[in-house]
């Protein structure tokens, strides 16, 4: 018999883990795959972490402990894990990314500066951006390793005593007021309370309906013309580039300091496209894809508009209005649900695992989560 049964120990599972076992708790954590797999949403040698976050401003104060645990879970674990190069958030002066980022730096009181065009060119001479375009600076921004950060979330884990179950897909689960049981084709196990914290997988396990749509989303990774130089993380920052209104793509500083890394610098469209299976064979990356990139960064990042040198995909689980869900189970008050987070999740991976572990061990947290209620879409309806 556990305190708690975790099912999905990605970015978001690991995180709940970690801090339900360093608190004391008897953990268990089933994951269908290997550890920090490539299967999910929590790949690919980077993330973009930020504070003036376009997204909505009640967001921040959520970020503001991220950073925190970031660093402390550096500590414990002796593992790199946030990196800070500082960042953009680019795109003409109406746009959402720039107006959005620019409502949070005010209203959390975040350091800032307005770039126009020239500046951002002068400071960061491979962006090339058309007059019209500004920006919003702020120095705290960077990128975390996701690989490395649940790895290290497991690790502890496991050392605070949880016990961690891979490549175990679920079966089933139940609840009942005696607690929970799980079951996979190996056993099933009890526990007094449930975390589901399946990303992609999250419409098959969560038995109740949630708007969820899962997308493909595409990583390029190409050669810059010149030399890598002027992409390193010292010289160059993580940035949100919106195109135009409902498009934005990002990219990151070359990360050569890491020896997992591939060679060349990482850049991504945000895209919302039709949904797919997640278990579903991974389609090729198409020319069209591949152009539609280059176009992008053919005269915004000329230097960066190289050879390519790898792709690689990934999932992203979207609610309608693009924010987390967080909460219990609207049938079970044994079972906490945890986090499609629509793309723009990771970096907030030790705080809601605390948020977690919070509401497991004392039934409420100190963190606003009102945003990301599960019953929002049916308050809608009424």
């Amino acid at each position: 018999m556990f305190d708690i049964i975790v099912v999905g120990l990605g970015g978001m599972g690991s995180a709940a883990a970690y801090h339900l076992a360093r608190h004391g708790k008897r953990v268990l954590g089933i994951e269908q795959f290997t550890a920090a797999h490539d299967r999910g949403s929590s790949h690919g040698h980077s993330r973009v972490i930020r504070q003036a976050y376009f997204e909505h401003p009640a967001y921040v104060p959520l970020l503001l402990r991220a950073y925190e645990l970031w660093r402390e879970l550096e500590r414990e674990s002796g593992k790199s894990l946030l990196t800070i190069t500082g960042g953009l958030m680019i795109g003409p002066p109406d746009s959402t990314v720039f107006q959005g980022s620019l409502a949070s730096a005010l209203t959390h009181g975040l350091p800032h500066e307005i770039l126009d065009a020239a500046e951002i060119h002068r400071r960061f001479p491979a962006l090339t951006p058309s007059d019209e375009i500004v920006a919003l600076f702020e120095r705290a921004a960077g990128f975390v390793r996701p690989e490395a950060a649940i790895t290290a979330h497991l690790q502890c884990a496991a050392a605070h005593g949880a016990q961690l179950h891979f490549e175990e897909p679920v079966i089933s689960w139940k609840a009942s007021k005696l607690g929970v049981q799980v079951t996979t084709h190996r056993a099933t196990y009890e526990a007094e309370q449930l975390i589901i914290a399946p990303g992609a997988w999250g419409p098959r396990i969560f038995n109740f309906d949630l708007p969820l749509r899962v997308t493909l989303q595409t990583l390029f990774w190409f050669e810059p013309t010149g030399g890598v130089e002027p992409f390193l993380p010292n010289r160059f920052p993580i940035y949100i580039w919106q195109s135009k209104p409902g498009e934005e793509f990002y990219g990151f500083p070359a990360q050569v300091e890491s020896g997992d890394v591939p060679g060349g610098v990482k850049v991504a469209y945000f895209y919302r496209d039709a949904q797919v299976n997640p278990d579903a064979a991974r389609p090729a990356i198409s020319d069209d894809e591949i152009q539609s990139m280059r176009a992008a960064l053919r005269d915004r990042i000329p230097q960066l508009n190289g050879e390519l040198l790898l792709t690689k995909t990934c999932l992203y689980t979207e609610t309608p209005d693009h924010h987390f869900v967080i909460g219990r189970h609207p049938d079970h008050s044994q079972v906490l649900v945890a986090s499609p987070c629509s793309g723009h999740g990771y970096k907030f991976c030790p705080v809601i695992g605390e948020i977690l572990s919070e509401l497991v061990i004392g039934n409420a947290t100190r963190h606003p989560i009102e945003l990301f209620s599960i019953g929002r879409w049916n308050r809608t309806k009424e």
